[in-house]
């Protein structure tokens, strides 16, 4: 049996991982994405890439809130709102992925980290309108 020296696995690993992040740093600085951004007057800040190959339109709300904004010693919060806005809203009291399904949407679902909640979807163009009603609704 063959054994590898720690520190010179290392040095090597380490050194792999040093090329391949100035690697993909450098690729992703030429990545160029145009897109627009606007705030309505609500102070909703939006932003849209188009991107017309194929019928579909990706949807994804972001809220600035998080973990850090639970209570110290109480977690879990987040996450627990985050799947309780999927039980309905003011004028939609059913389960929320029934009306989404029922127009094609894929891809449904939320997210929760420190500093963000998200949800999000991807559905046909023609039910844009639906998507929308429905995350201003659940706002």
């Amino acid at each position: 049996m063959k054994f590898i020296n720690a520190a010179k696995f290392l040095k090597a690993t380490s050194a792999a991982a040093i090329v391949t992040a100035a690697a993909s740093h450098a690729n992703a600085a030429d990545i160029d994405i145009p897109y627009d951004q606007f705030t309505l007057d609500n102070g909703l800040r939006v932003v849209v890439h188009e991107d017309r190959k194929a019928p579909v339109v990706a949807v994804s709300i972001w809220y600035h809130v998080g973990s850090k904004d639970e209570p110290e010693g109480r977690t879990g919060f987040a996450h627990l709102f985050e799947h309780l806005m999927f039980n309905g809203s003011e004028n939609y009291d059913a389960d929320w992925f029934q009306p989404l399904e029922e127009v094609g949407a894929t891809d449904l679902n939320g997210t929760t980290w420190f500093d963000r909640t998200n949800y999000f979807q991807t559905v046909p163009t023609t039910a844009l309108d639906r998507v929308l009603w429905m995350e201003s609704d659940r706002m």
